[in-house]
């Protein structure tokens, strides 16, 4: 498994989580990194994007003020902060790769569960 997603559980509106994803190869180091999110019935969805030194990021409107995403390339890892949750946040999590900073996710982890309960 290239990327392995971690932290999802379940949290009461408000609340916090905090995701991370690990990847076992270096060519993640100098690419750039996502999260994806899809709900039950819904499309997928971007939530935020890192570039490979951290230097850059991009948010979703409906996440933008809440969620943070970081990176360690020395540890190998990805994170997503996750603040000021509502029950619309409830989806599967994906975390996603672009090794060759083509602006094609080439590379999507398993997917980890986040459920927000009012």
């Amino acid at each position: 498994v290239q990327l392995q997603a971690s932290g999802g559980g379940s949290v009461q509106a408000g609340g916090s989580l905090r995701l991370s994803c690990a990847f076992s190869d270096d060519m993640f180091s100098t690419g750039t990194m996502g999260w994806f999110r899809q709900a039950l019935g819904k499309d997928r969805e971007f939530v935020a994007s890192i570039s490979w030194s951290g230097g850059l990021t991009y948010y979703g409107n409906s996440v933008k003020g809440r969620f943070t995403i970081s990176r360690d390339n020395a540890e190998k890892a990805v994170n997503l902060q996750m603040n000021s949750l509502n029950p619309e946040d409830t989806a599967v999590y994906y975390c996603v790769g672009d090794p060759n900073r083509r602006g094609e996710w080439d590379y999507w982890g398993q997917g980890t569960l986040v459920t927000v309960s009012s």
